[in-house]
């Protein structure tokens, strides 16, 4: 039985990660910042280990008899004084350093689709970076490329429960985001694969207005969509680089760079947007 260890546990896509590789058979070893998060953790994982992958030394023996290490490891805001460097690449390259001393064999890591594509944005330079570092590593590496998660798209639901949900362009550009569940399965499907790379996105493709009229029909309201054009969204991210800190406008600007062009990635899964949009109204109502 293989033993993975787990960077990022605690996230969106870590909480899927840990359940689908125990239903799988896996032994998981999770590493965890934040000690509030260990004990919900407890109920199903018996190895957790808390350590800080920002600084080195605290990941000392965390790769000893692990056979794979899967990263989540990455920030959309940023917070603490860390920045997407600190962890989305420093983190990462600290936690491959003692994967290779460790003698594992294959580091997964969860980067985005297009990344190597937007390398002047912040967050995808950093994640690139470490792309970069990965694949010369001598390790097998398996890079995810997701295209986006519907927890991504909980903003369509609540745009439209105020009313109005605001799109650049004309609202068909088009994407094929993928549920969390389904991504963790095709992720514990790549174990043993070759290196490489691996493209993915969820089960629909579809524009944003398609989205957009999914969200308005999950809450019962008419739909109201007003198009933001091009020519602002670039002068709004040349006025939020230019006044604000990174820490600021990166999530903005990852945010209003992929949503000005088509994501596409090969469909897999089944978890449909308008099922998890019809879960996020009801949740909120």
């Amino acid at each position: 039985m293989k033993t993975v260890l787990l960077a990022g546990g605690t996230g969106y896509l870590g909480n899927h990660l840990w359940q689908q590789l125990l239903d799988s058979g896996y032994k998981v070893r999770a590493l965890v910042r934040n000690p509030g998060k260990v004990d919900p953790l407890h109920k199903r994982l018996s190895d957790v280990r808390q350590v800080d992958v920002t600084k080195a030394t605290t990941l000392a023996d965390c790769c000893e008899q692990v056979d794979v290490v899967i990263s989540t490891l990455g920030i959309t805001r940023q917070r603490d004084g860390l920045s997407y460097m600190d962890v989305d690449y420093q983190a990462n390259l600290n936690l491959l350093d003692e994967a290779r001393r460790s003698g594992v064999k294959q580091f997964i890591y969860v980067s985005v689709l297009n990344g190597e594509r937007f390398r002047q944005v912040k967050i995808c330079a950093a994640k690139e970076r470490f792309v970069d570092a990965l694949k010369q590593s001598g390790l097998n590496y398996r890079i995810i490329r997701p295209n986006g998660f519907y927890s991504d798209l909980g903003e369509f639901v609540h745009m439209a429960q105020k009313g109005r949900i605001y799109l650049f362009g004309d609202g068909e550009y088009r994407t094929n985001p993928i549920h969390g569940a389904d991504l963790a399965k095709a992720i514990v499907e790549q174990i043993d694969q070759p290196s490489g790379e691996l493209p993915i996105g969820g089960p629909q493709t579809l524009s944003h207005n398609d989205i957009a009229r999914l969200a308005f029909a999950a809450t019962g309201k008419p739909v109201n969509i007003t198009y933001i054009p091009n020519w602002l969204r670039q002068t709004v991210l040349f006025m939020l680089r230019n006044i604000t800190s990174v820490k600021t406008y990166g999530p903005l600007e990852f945010f209003m760079t992929v949503m000005a062009t088509n994501m596409l990635a090969p469909e897999y899964g089944e978890i449909s947007i308008e099922s998890y949009f019809n879960k996020q109204a009801s949740e909120e109502s």
